[in-house]
C-alpha cells in the first residue's frame, strides 16, 4: 500500500542544516529499504493559490484555502506492507524532520 506522510508545522522556517542531515539519512533509508516513492518540501502557505471552479466561472484566490496556525510543510509518499509499518516509518520521519507528521493511506490500494 502507499501512504502519504504529511509534515506539519506552525513555522515558515525551513529545516536547519542539522535537520537536513537527518532528513537526508531518513530518505536514504527509505530508498535502501524499498519504501521510497516520492518526497518534497513545500513553499510557505502564503505562496498558495486556491482555484474553485465548481460554479460557472473559476474563482482564484491568493493564499491558503484555510486560515490556520499549522500547515503542511512537506511530505513523503511511501510504500509499506501495512499500516503498522507505515506508522513506524512515520515515527522515524517525525524524529528526522523534528516536526509532527500525519499518515494517511491512499484510496484504492
Amino acid at each position: 500500500m502507499q501512504y502519504l506522510i504529511s509534515v506539519i508545522t506552525d513555522s515558515t522556517e525551513l529545516a536547519d542544516p542539522a535537520e537536513m542531515v537527518t532528513i537526508d539519512a531518513f530518505n536514504d533509508r527509505l530508498v535502501a529499504d524499498g519504501h521510497w516513492v516520492f518526497a518534497g518540501g513545500l513553499a510557505s502557505p502564503g505562496t498558495a493559490t486556491v482555484i474553485d471552479h465548481r460554479g460557472e466561472a473559476p474563482v482564484i484566490t491568493d493564499g491558503p484555502f484555510v486560515e490556520t496556525k499549522e500547515h503542511m510543510a512537506g511530505f513523503w509518499i511511501i510504500t509499506a506492507s501495512d499500516l503498522d509499518v507505515a506508522l513506524a516509518l512515520a515515527t522515524d520521519g517525525s524524529k528526522a524532520c523534528n516536526r509532527k507528521v500525519e499518515v494517511r493511506p491512499f484510496l484504492g490500494d
